[in-house]
């Protein structure tokens, strides 16, 4: 059996963000080591899941600012109208509802580092007002009159492609050039498929005993020459979900193309047995585990009788369903679990309900749920 940890690489940095021995990944971790002592403006670019917020949080880490706070902000999901306050703080009866003075992100960050995560989606009147910023270091809280100095270093982040956002007018050119002073640019995990075992096992290692596995070596050979159109983020939802099914078991090529087509489309048969597998009250041997998922996992294009079992238990209603509502509190249920399962940690949360991290907090500000 080859067991991930035989893929180890003695030069495997202890920070999360950098695990990979790619040319790829040298190269981040010298642009990081060169940038980080100072302040310039970072923009890093690369596609969704790639580890953008974790090279962000590196350059903060290393820098003479590790010791002031590193505050993440997802400008595109927080509402356009809501923006401004969240950055700026407003003072008390600016608007309805500021029934205090609120310091903004930009005075948290005093002294550290504010991620401004997906600032291509910032709306365009907003970077106006950024722009402003960058350029005086100057604030003024929403409502306000007094301007107030800060001393906080930007790191901006986006999966979008700017420059195109620029020639469509979507972008100010001005403060892309303000935020870019050293671009970064994150490739693909298939663009450096080498780091694949290495990622692999950083991600097994921090599993639960109880949930340990291994790949085969034709395994990790598979992984490593997947596409991985969801990147990091993919890789690690795909050793979760295989820790559910194949805990303490030897993965095989053909377990692991199923669990990679599990999370492609999965059929009401699947996503029971992705329930009753993880369940604690589960008595089933490992053995049976395995021949079960099997099982279960097999395509079944024909599945009718499964389909409408699935609503056997559900009574024919007689008057009309208000079926939005009902998913609605379904949604606020699994969401408000699910931090509370992730001890209130967005991304956790957004992994357990197999959400973006970015959709999960538009859905936690559309439905008004707050992080307890």
């Amino acid at each position: 059996m080859a067991s991930i940890s035989s893929f180890r690489s003695a030069s495997v940095v202890e920070n999360t963000a950098l695990i990979g021995e790619s040319p790829a990944m040298r190269e981040i971790r010298y642009l990081i080591q060169q940038v980080a002592p100072t302040s310039a403006s970072v923009l890093i670019t690369g596609p969704s899941g790639s580890g953008k917020e974790m090279v962000a949080s590196s350059i903060h880490a290393s820098s003479p600012r590790s010791q002031g706070r590193f505050i993440p902000v997802n400008c595109g999901a927080i509402p356009r109208d809501l923006l401004e306050s969240e950055l700026f703080g407003h003072e008390k009866g600016a608007f309805t509802g500021a029934v205090g003075q609120t310091c903004g992100r930009f005075e948290e960050a005093d002294g550290g580092t504010l991620f401004l995560d997906e600032i291509g989606d910032m709306p365009f009147d907003m970077q106006v007002k950024l722009l402003r910023v960058l350029e005086d270091n100057i604030i003024t809280r929403v409502g306000g009159r007094q301007s107030i100095h800060v001393d906080t270093r930007i790191i901006s982040a986006t999966h979008r492609d700017i420059h195109n956002a620029i020639e469509h007018k979507a972008f100010r050119e001005d403060l892309f050039y303000r935020l870019a002073v050293f671009p970064i640019h994150l490739p693909s995990l298939a663009d450096r498929s080498d780091d694949v075992p290495l990622l692999a096992e950083y991600f097994c290692d921090r599993l639960p005993e109880n949930r340990k596995f291994c790949f085969s070596s034709d395994s990790l050979h598979y992984l490593s020459q997947y596409s991985w159109p969801g990147n990091i983020r993919e890789l690690r939802n795909l050793i979760e979900r295989t820790s559910i099914l194949y805990p303490d078991q030897k993965v095989g090529v053909e377990q692991t193309q199923k669990l990679l087509n599990l999370a492609v489309s999965s059929q009401p048969a699947e996503r029971d047995a992705l329930w009753n597998l993880s369940s604690p009250s589960s008595e089933i041997s490992s053995d049976r585990d395995l021949s079960l998922a099997d099982d279960i996992l097999e395509d079944d294009p024909d599945n009718e009788s499964e389909n409408l079992a699935l609503f056997a238990d559900f009574p024919i209603p007689g008057d009309a369903v208000k079926l939005k509502e009902l998913v609605t509190e379904l949604e606020c249920r699994y969401i408000t679990a699910a931090l509370n399962s992730a001890n209130n940690i967005v991304s956790d949360a957004a992994r357990l309900l197999g959400l973006h991290r970015t959709t999960l907090i538009e859905k936690m500000n559309k439905y008004k749920i707050s992080r307890s």
